[in-house]
This record gives C-alpha cells, sequence and structure tokens, in this order.
C-alpha cells in the first residue's frame, strides 16, 4: 500500500473481492463547471456507474493525502472551492503532498493514483493533447504522456476540438497507445461525433474493449489505452457551429497571453458563452454516457481475472 494514498472502504471491499471498479477524476468538479452543477454532476456520474454494476472511485488530493474514492462531502468541498482549488498533474502532486493541499486531478494525475489503488479503468469527459501550434510552444498535455506509461484504460468523448486532433493522434501512435473507436472508425471530437481523423480499431462491445486491454497487460505491453465514445447524438453540437466557437476562443486566448494549464479552462469557459450554454449541457451528458460505457467495461473486465 503506497504510504500516501487513502481508499474509500467501499472501493477497497471491492477491489478486494475483484468487483468493478471505475476512476473518475476531479476536475471537472473544481474546474469544469459552476456549484451547484458540479456537483450534482459528479453524484449523478456516481450513480450512473452503480446502475451499470460497477462501483465508483472519484479520485483527488485531499489534505495532501491522495484519494481514491471521495465521501459525499468532499465532493461538495470541491464543487464551493472550485478554481481556487489546485488544478493538478503529475508535477504537482510531491509538492502539495508535502504542503498537506488540495488539488483536483486531471486525466493524467487520476490515472496514476487510480493505477496506485489498483483501478484500471477510468472515466471521463474528454483528454488533454497536442494544443494547436505545439509546433512553437511545445505545448503538449501530460495526459498523453500518462497513456503511454500508466496501465488503465481511460474512456472518453475524444479530445477536444480545442486541440491539434491529428498531432494528438501522431503522438499516442509513437508513444504505442491503442485508439478504439466504440462503434465508430472516426475519432469523435467531444461535443461532435465527428472529426475527419479515423481510430486506430473499432470494437463495438464492452467485452471487445475488456479483452483488447487485458491482452495488452497479459502480454507484458504495459502502458495505457484509450476508448473513445461519441457523445450521444441527440447531445451532439453542430459541426461547424462548434468550431467556429472554438476558432473564436482560441484567438481570444492568443490575444490575452492565456497558456499552460488556464488554457483548456479558459476555452471551455469562453465556448460555452458563446454557444448559449449548450456546450456544457452536451459536457454533462457525454460523461454519463461514458460513465455508463466505462462501467460496463469494467464489469467484463472483472470477469476476465
Amino acid at each position: 500500500m503506497n504510504p500516501y494514498l487513502d481508499i474509500a472502504p467501499e472501493v477497497k471491499k471491492a477491489l478486494e473481492e475483484g468487483r468493478p471498479v471505475v476512476a473518475l477524476e476531479s476536475t471537472i468538479i473544481s474546474h469544469g463547471m459552476p456549484y451547484p452543477q458540479n456537483v450534482e454532476t459528479a453524484r449523478n456520474v456516481e450513480a450512473v456507474i452503480r446502475e451499470n454494476g460497477a462501483v465508483p472511485a472519484t479520485i483527488a488530493v485531499i489534505g495532501g493525502r491522495l484519494k481514491a474514492g471521495l465521501t459525499p462531502e468532499e465532493i461538495v468541498y470541491l464543487g464551493k472551492n472550485g478554481p481556487a482549488v489546485t488544478k493538478t498533474s503529475r508535477r504537482d502532486l510531491p509538492v502539495l503532498v508535502a504542503q498537506g493541499r488540495d488539488g483536483a486531478t486531471t486525466v493524467a494525475t487520476t490515472m496514476i493514483i487510480a493505477h496506485l489503488a489498483g483501478i484500471q479503468v477510468f472515466a471521463t469527459g474528454g483528454v488533454g493533447g497536442v494544443h494547436r501550434g505545439a509546433q512553437k510552444t511545445f505545448d503538449i498535455s501530460a495526459d498523453l504522456e500518462e497513456l503511454a506509461h500508466t496501465p488503465v484504460m481511460v474512456v472518453c468523448a475524444g479530445a477536444k476540438s480545442i486541440l491539434d486532433l491529428g498531432l494528438t493522434l501522431e503522438y499516442l501512435e509513437t508513444h504505442g497507445v491503442p485508439v478504439i473507436g466504440y462503434g465508430t472508425e472516426e475519432l469523435p471530437a467531444f461535443y461532435t461525433r465527428r472529426s475527419g481523423f479515423r481510430v486506430d480499431y473499432r470494437l463495438n462491445t464492452p467485452q471487445e474493449i475488456a479483452r483488447a486491454f487485458y491482452v495488452k497487460q497479459d502480454m507484458g505491453l504495459g502502458g495505457g489505452m484509450l476508448v473513445t465514445n461519441p457523445i450521444p447524438q441527440e447531445y451532439a453540437m453542430d459541426y461547424e457551429t462548434i468550431n467556429r466557437a472554438i476558432d473564436e476562443a482560441v484567438v481570444e486566448a492568443a490575444r490575452l497571453g492565456i497558456h499552460g494549464k488556464e488554457t483548456t479552462p479558459f476555452l471551455l469557459a469562453k465556448i460555452k458563452d458563446l454557444t448559449g450554454g449548450d456546450s456544457l449541457e452536451s459536457n454533462i451528458h457525454l460523461v454519463y454516457n461514458n460513465a455508463c460505457l466505462a462501467a460496463k467495461t469494467a464489469a467484463e473486465l472483472s470477469r476476465l481475472g
């Protein structure tokens, strides 16, 4: 057991009994949505996972402790404090832990803590990637490097089209990370089911996805797997509309000199304003959709041993 890690009793019991567990990030609570919608969404995502046969483990850093599974009170605490809680990637963990501080975990950090706890499946909204203009800025999300090394399956709605999707796929290919499309051959782009880019493989059932991940680990290949799950059609946004909003938001971020880990929260907030709040509604429902698939896949994975 890692001396810095606390596993919630329900999560620990499920892991000991070989029952399916799904990790959830906490940045979506603190930085992704306003209070109290963030807390309501977090509770609903946990409920979706339970309804589909798995145990949820929302992950964060609280008082310098790595937490695999939060109490309802801890979720409210993160929701109320919002952006005041440090958005935490791999580089931030040692300092936050050493100083006894709080942190909301990104995809990368959620993968790290999930792996420490023995959780193999993680549901989120979208992953980070190679940012537009990275040829000059070298702005590449730590999520991609974590996928290359940490053996956790990440179920998401693809990468946000605020990124350079082509370069993101190239980076993942270079690092040997399989990109799976659930029922699709085209990479979904978070708010939309379209991107114009192909995934590596189309798999059509949770059983197929679980088997592929199991074999990857059984072969000793290590590293993660990215499962992209298109947003439900009824919540998908118009491809042209969302891309116009994204282009406008990217220009505004450049004008204001916003960069680094502040970029994504700024762009998402700007896109929400430009779309009259429609993007936030889409965001919420795609997370529910990913939680459902992750729980079903975790259940299948638990049957493989």
